[in-house]
């Protein structure tokens, strides 16, 4: 019984209201203002008296949590149900309609539907997506509304551009969630049958395949002998016939599928067209037959034919092959050492096969005798081609390149050689050596050149340093380029040798453009590198030149230690170097003096610090970032105190120039490496303030630094006047050579 509506027995619907706004049913859309809807409720909200507003999306009641948004509540969630919908055939005997079973998916997240028809084989109409995945609006006259999930349940029909589907079922995960929503699904109803796939159906199992009359299976042998071919050395003697000769030839059996291709071995200059295929792959008979008819050569012959024409007649078949041609084909068993096969007409001598084939016939056929038949025609004398001789136009190599084709081309340049050999870095791959003149005039007794081998190319430059008040004009003795070694002919068909790396040493006698020269000594980078690559260099091989000494001396051991405790009245070991040299020439005149100088070089208690001027090095430096207008030094350092966390000032090597290279400083690593382990502490750490501090050619330039390959001083005098070799240790050359020790 409800209250009267008298004062004090009603309630204010207003307590507690905090929106008094009127909705609006004008908007802006896309920006143009227009009318968005008539469903809008009244003030703050509240619908007006009859007014029922519908959802545009699935309302599904929210549980306890987070409220997420759908798109991310219910992502990769999706209902599925089978359908079915009737579709009508016209003009057709056959079907009158057709029973369409299909897929219906709806995505949670977006309320959007997708219908997918499975594939049947032979269905003959399109299959697949229907319904590509949008939101569908239903039918008029409600089509500003869309489906939600409200919208299906088990039985029920929906209507989805104007075809009908009715929903027939659902999977447990659709089952699960419909009935957390409160909807009682109904029961799950059969899809009718088709009538005419029906026919179809029971037409297919009626039929029975035919059965072959015997069974040949050839797959075994395929997957046995894949890939095995026995290869067979034969020829064929065609001499009978006018212009003929002995030709050799290939003979490849397959042993997969027993087919056999020969292939033509056609010598050079024999006048024959380049056709190595002599016979394709395939069978060959051994017999030659004629030409078969259509129809003759088949698997199945038909003897007589009952009934009407397709189905309900029958027919019978020769069971017993009486018609058949069988046709004889070579197999493995006919291919034998020294036998004739027949080859369409022309009759192919078996003379030799190679080791897998006496192995599988030693295997198979338990064959070992494997007679040979000598089939190549002897060889004629082998005339080298001769090429004439040099006529002193331009280079011996490019003369050689227009006697080779009509077209003359350029000699070939030794590309690896000069990749690897050409100047890296700081490593110049020349080697300079110290020289002299091999001549009895008094005026060029004292002159000294300066010999420059570039490894890139074996070529050879000399050098002669000015000398004040000589009388001779210094400068370039001999242009840069390849120097042929002396007493060969000028004019001859074979090339000239030339000087090699080998051939330069310290004491040896090279004679270049008619001027003799004896090298006297080597700077300290062409001593370095001939001792790291002594399997090129024996000369300076020090375990070689050891093993000299111990088999020179034999088992003079108290001797030669005397020899050498004379010329050391202090007893400390060693002795200077002009004094070994002297004792080890006394001793024996085999060791060269570029032996003499390795072995002083292994013995000297000397420090090398490999020619590094840290000025020439940060000058070098400077000229490139100058070269690049580099001037992003503050941000530089900005990087190196990002990666200093401990804000120490100080960063390991590989750090820094992992810095440098992320700010693509223009340096080049080999320089920066060095650089770098210039500045290294005890620990490894490098002051990256104080490395770029050197390098910044705006606030601290450095002269510049000229780079040259190779060092033209007029004042160089060699290594060994220097202090890089003063002293040997002679008790350990004692030790190495016999094991003595004090």
């Amino acid at each position: 019984m409800s209250l009267p509506f008298l004062p004090g027995y009603s309630f204010n619907a207003s307590l507690g209201k905090t929106k008094f706004h009127r909705s609006q049913h004008f908007g802006h859309n896309n920006g143009v203002g227009m009318l968005l809807g008539e469903d809008r409720p009244g003030i703050g909200g509240e619908l007006l008296p009859g007014q029922k507003v519908k959802p545009k999306n699935s309302v599904i009641p929210r549980g306890e949590g987070s409220a997420l948004p759908a798109w991310v509540a219910f992502d990769r969630q999706v209902l599925c149900f089978d359908a079915y919908f009737q579709e009508a055939v016209h003009e057709k005997r056959e079907e009158q309609y057709r029973v369409r079973q299909c897929k219906i998916y709806f995505y949670l997240e977006d309320d959007s539907i997708q219908v997918i028809e499975p594939r049947l084989k032979n269905s003959g109409i399109p299959q697949g997506t229907l319904i590509r995945r949008h939101r569908v609006s239903k039918p008029p006259p409600h089509d500003d509304e869309f489906y939600t999930v409200e919208d299906f349940n088990l039985g029920k029909e929906i209507n989805l551009y104007s075809k009908v589907f009715k929903i027939t079922g659902c999977d447990p995960f659709t089952q699960n969630f419909m009935r957390k929503l409160g909807v009682r699904l109904q029961g799950s109803s059969d899809v009718p049958g088709d009538p005419y796939m029906s026919y179809r159906k029971a037409m297919d199992e009626s039929m029975e395949p035919l059965r072959p009359y015997e069974k040949s299976d050839t797959l075994k042998q395929f997957l046995d002998h894949d890939r095995h071919v026995l290869r067979f050395f034969c020829y064929w003697d065609d001499t009978d016939s006018m212009f003929g000769d002995p030709r050799e030839m290939v003979l490849h059996y397959f042993l997969a599928d027993d087919t056999i291709e020969i292939r033509e071995v056609i010598p050079p200059n024999s006048g024959r067209d380049a056709a190595p295929m002599f016979l394709r792959r395939g069978k060959l008979p051994k017999n030659i037959e004629d030409l078969k008819q259509p129809g003759e050569i088949t698997d199945r012959t038909v003897l007589n034919v009952f009934g009407p024409t397709g189905h309900g007649g029958r027919y019978i078949l020769d069971s017993l092959k009486t018609g058949a041609v069988h046709t004889e084909f070579y197999h493995d068993s006919d291919l034998t050492l020294g036998s004739v096969i027949n080859v369409w007409g022309r009759k192919l001598q078996l003379c030799d096969c190679d080791e897998f084939t006496k192995e599988y016939y030693r295997t198979k056929y338990g064959l070992e005798d494997f007679g040979t038949v000598e089939y190549k025609r002897p060889t004629g004398v082998k005339f080298t081609k001769q090429y004439p001789p040099y006529n002193g136009f331009g280079s011996e190599e490019d003369s050689l390149c227009s006697c080779m084709g009509l077209l003359p081309k350029p000699p070939k340049r030794d590309f690896l050689k000069f990749m690897e050999k050409d100047r890296h870095g700081l490593d110049s791959n020349v080697l300079r050596f110290l020289a002299r003149m091999d001549t009895n005039k008094p005026i060029d007794l004292d002159r000294r050149f300066i010999i420059s081998y570039f490894l890139s190319d074996d070529s050879v430059l000399v050098f002669e340093p000015p000398v004040r008040n000589s009388g001779i004009i210094g400068g370039k003795f001999m242009e840069r380029g390849r120097v042929k070694k002396p007493n060969q002919p000028m004019y001859s068909t074979e090339l000239s040798e030339y000087y090699k790396a080998n051939d330069l040493y310290v004491g040896a006698h090279v004679q270049f453009n008619s001027f003799k020269f004896v090298l006297t000594d080597a700077d300290e980078y062409a001593f370095h590198y001939m001792e790291q690559h002594c399997d090129e260099f024996p000369r300076s091989d020090i375990n070689a030149i050891v093993n000299r000494i111990r088999a020179l001396t034999g088992q003079n051991q108290d001797r030669l230690k005397a020899f050498f405790m004379e010329n050391d009245p202090s007893g400390s070991g060693s002795i200077p170097y002009q004094q070994f040299h002297a004792l080890i020439t006394q001793m024996t005149s085999e060791l060269t003096e570029q032996e003499i100088m390795t072995l002083a070089r292994h013995f000297s208690p000397r420090k090398d610090d490999g020619g590094l001027n840290i000025g020439h090095l940060i000058a070098m430096i400077q000229e490139d970032l100058r070269k690049k207008n580099f001037e992003s030094f503050g941000k530089l350092i900005e990087g190196m105190m990002q990666v200093d966390t401990a804000k120490q000032g100080i960063l390991d090597a590989d750090s820094v120039r992992t810095v440098f290279h992320a700010h693509h400083v223009p340096v080049p690593d080999e320089l920066l490496r060095s650089l770098l382990g210039s500045r290294m502490d005890g620990s490894g750490k490098v002051s990256y303030r104080d490395v770029i501090q050197e390098i910044n050619w705006r606030d601290n330039p450095v002269p510049p630094s000229q780079r040259l390959a190779i060092n033209t001083d007029e004042n160089w005098e060699g290594t060994r006047n220097k202090s890089a070799v003063q002293n040997v240790n002679y008790q350990a050359l004692l030790q190495d050579v016999f094991g003595l020790k004090d």
